[in-house]
């Protein structure tokens, strides 16, 4: 990706911009033993949940492919951000690295929903050419979730009959949604959430994030689930600070209901669903729980049952308030019940 003042990406922590990384050591040392082995495989699959640090591990290990001699070794895949090749790859004009994402649309200045076969057409014609620096040639696809039938067909064909010299860094925040075909020709590199300690850091060193408050900091790492991306999203979001109050107290009479709701009249729909989100993924790990302890049952009938309400809302534009209100109150019933 080339810099572009119109692609809502091209931030400057775009991943390709980050030079450390934080917790994913153990996936470090697996990408740099494949290639110290002599026999590094020319296809990976990152996965994991979105926001860990996934295209920041793609493109640290394509910067290292990129500047370092393969002569040498080492024991991390730090590159001197002032190389030339990691200066290229940070204004994304390297001539041996091509990166494969949705495209901005150009009308609506806005990401299209799909990658597109003409786009992934593109792989095909940069690995018919010879590197331009005679070394490795790197493919980043961010994310392969995106490709659809015909664009992820058109880049399998490149992966089966792969070029000598050349890796491709699929990242992924679904694995399973890929084609098997594709699965089956990638060595999977599975990424875990970052520890608390860790999404901390990483916020810390975000330009947008280091002018807020570490207690809002701390409560958007843990709300994140271990993910700094989504972390960012959720600090100082309203919506994440109604729920924090609420998980910090989940006991719901009627009047709480009522009010937690009102805090969403008039509200920005992007609060709404902040609170939504973290509410469902709430009763899911609470049903989980209970279902291993050999109940549940009626508390994932009304987990579905408000997935569902939320998503009628957003179909058919509902009060958002009292959809609100209404979940909790189903959620208040279900929690009142015997396990």
């Amino acid at each position: 990706m080339a810099e572009d003042p119109l692609d809502p990406r091209d931030v400057s922590w775009h991943p390709r911009r980050r030079f450390v990384l934080y917790g994913h050591s153990a996936a470090e040392d697996r990408l740099l033993n494949g290639l110290q082995s002599g026999k590094l495989h020319h296809a990976w699959l990152l996965s994991g949940p979105q926001g860990i640090g996934k295209a920041t591990l793609a493109y640290r290990f394509a910067r290292y492919l990129l500047s370092v001699p393969q002569s040498l070794v080492h024991t991390s895949l730090r590159v001197d951000p002032g190389a030339g090749p990691a200066r290229q790859i940070a204004a994304g004009a390297h001539p041996d690295l091509l990166v494969l994402e949705r495209a901005v649309d150009q009308k609506n200045k806005r990401l299209k929903r799909e990658i597109a076969v003409d786009d992934a057409r593109t792989v095909s014609a940069f690995f018919a050419h010879t590197a331009g620096t005679g070394g490795w040639r790197v493919a980043i696809i961010d994310s392969a979730d995106n490709l659809n039938a015909e664009s992820a067909n058109a880049l399998l064909k490149v992966i089966e009959e792969p070029p000598s010299r050349s890796v491709f860094l699929l990242v992924s925040h679904r694995p399973g949604t890929l084609l098997r075909t594709i699965r089956s020709r990638c060595i999977s590199l599975d990424m875990q959430p970052l520890t608390l300690d860790d999404a901390l850091r990483v916020l810390r060193e975000l330009p947008p994030m280091v002018k807020a408050g570490e207690e809002v900091l701390r409560q958007a790492a843990e709300l994140s689930h271990g993910s700094p991306g989504r972390a960012r999203d959720l600090a100082g979001s309203k919506g994440a600070a109604a729920f924090a109050a609420f998980a910090a107290k989940p006991q719901l009479s009627p009047s709480r209901c009522f009010e937690i709701g009102a805090q969403f009249v008039g509200r920005d729909a992007d609060d709404y669903a902040v609170f939504s989100e973290l509410l469902v993924r709430w009763i899911a790990e609470r049903a989980r729980r209970e279902g291993l302890a050999g109940g549940g049952a009626g508390l994932a009938k009304t987990h579905d049952d408000i997935v569902y309400s939320f998503r009628q809302t957003d179909d058919v534009n509902l009060d958002r308030r009292q959809t609100i209100v209404d979940a909790l109150l189903m959620l208040g019933e279900a929690l009142g019940k015997p396990a």
